[in-house]
């Protein structure tokens, strides 16, 4: 008996098995409603198979030798003595004090944008710099002269003269969510390069304090010191930024960093090449939102404005017959709801060109014109 039930356990199980396949595959077969099947195809994809690469490994090996380590260093004189550098002996010895010349090295990143040697950086990875050292990944180096910078998108374009140079391939960055996967490629703490993944966190953040035009796209990649300059790349390996500054009470990465938009930087870099600097246009007034408070002041409660609050001497604002305290409720027909709006539209308007401003005074309506000027060095704009 044992042995028949051995024999047929098999047969049985196998059996079993595929009754309760054609159950689940076909259960119209046997008089039972496709119910489950049904419900099991109108789940969302993502739920039945996994979505996604397993690896990032093309998208990196198609950037990351456009990425290039950067090595500054500056030649700093200090006094010989710690007695010379009392304030006193400043004065009246000035710079015949004896002093001693040391180098100071910093590390940063750069992203190779053309194949005619163009890089692009952070200004302050460049600032103050006597000497620029570019190392590829393929192992070359060579010194870079820097061709102009942005001081208000921190951003500066190099030139090297290399042949055969790998370049990287652009994103839209206009055109990225949050969720979607970022990948930092840098020098972070002069390691070598180094890949970080994350995810964009957010994006258009701006009054951080750290450049006067401010867009940034926030990622929880891990950019640490060294990254600045670095690209911030897609999962096919397209730049979308540059990485720029993190946001950490320790020095290194807490998940808080920004990078400038691709599409900011690229203006920014053709800009500088084409005129040496970035032709901004300009106003020359300083303006701040129209809170409940002010709105409840000037008995506009619900009225979008921007209110003036300062004006440039001599500048095109003063000309065009603005005052603080005006609102200003559009320009050149867009409407003036945000100063960081108001601001870069101005800034993208060309000198010499002229707009109109309307405006409310004493709760009279007024249209002014206004010649747009060049914008000047941010050191040189006196209120």
């Amino acid at each position: 008996m044992l042995k028949a039930l051995r024999f047929l356990g098999w047969p049985l199980a196998v059996g079993v098995l595929l009754a309760l396949l054609i159950i689940q595959r076909y259960p119209e077969w046997v008089g039972l409603p496709r119910q489950i099947a049904d419900e099991q195809q109108q789940l969302p994809r993502s739920l039945l198979s996994p979505q996604g690469p397993v690896s990032y490994a093309n998208a990196v090996s198609s950037a990351a030798p456009a990425v290039a380590n950067l090595y500054t260093t500056k030649v700093v004189k200090r006094p010989s003595q710690p007695l010379f550098d009392d304030p006193l002996l400043q004065q009246y010895f000035g710079n015949s004090l004896p002093s001693q010349r040391r180098l100071e090295s910093s590390l940063g990143s750069a992203v190779i944008m053309r194949r005619d040697g163009y890089l692009l950086t952070n200004n302050h990875v460049t600032a103050g710099a006597d000497q620029i050292v570019v190392a590829l990944r393929d192992g070359r180096e060579v010194l870079a002269r820097v061709i102009g910078h942005d001081s208000e998108t921190d951003l500066a374009v190099l030139k090297i003269d290399l042949d055969e140079l790998p370049v990287m391939h652009l994103g839209r960055s206009d055109s990225i969510r949050i969720g979607d996967v970022a990948l930092a490629i840098g020098n972070p703490f002069g390691v070598g390069q180094t890949v970080t993944m994350g995810i964009i966190s957010a994006t258009g953040r701006n009054q951080l304090g750290l450049n006067t035009y401010e867009d940034f796209i926030q990622t929880d990649a891990a950019i640490n010191p060294g990254n600045s300059g670095g690209a911030l790349i897609d999962a096919n390996g397209n730049l979308i930024g540059i990485n720029t500054a993190i946001f950490s009470k320790s020095g290194g990465s807490q998940g808080i960093g920004f990078a400038i938009p691709a599409k900011l930087a690229l203006e920014v870099m053709e800009e500088i090449i084409k005129h040496g600097q970035v032709i901004r246009g300009w106003l020359g007034l300083e303006v701040q939102p129209l809170t409940k408070e002010l709105a409840e002041s000037f008995g506009l409660d619900g009225r979008p404005g921007i209110v003036v609050a300062g004006i440039y001497r001599d500048g095109p604002a003063q000309r065009a017959g603005l005052q603080p305290g005006d609102l200003i409720v559009s320009i050149d027909g867009q409407p003036a709801t945000d100063g960081r709006h108001a601001m870069n539209q101005v800034a993208q308007t060309r000198p010499g060109e002229t707009i109109d401003i309307e405006v409310l005074r004493n709760g009279q309506a007024l249209t002014l014109t206004a010649e747009i000027g060049l914008r000047p060095p941010p050191t040189a704009v006196q209120p």
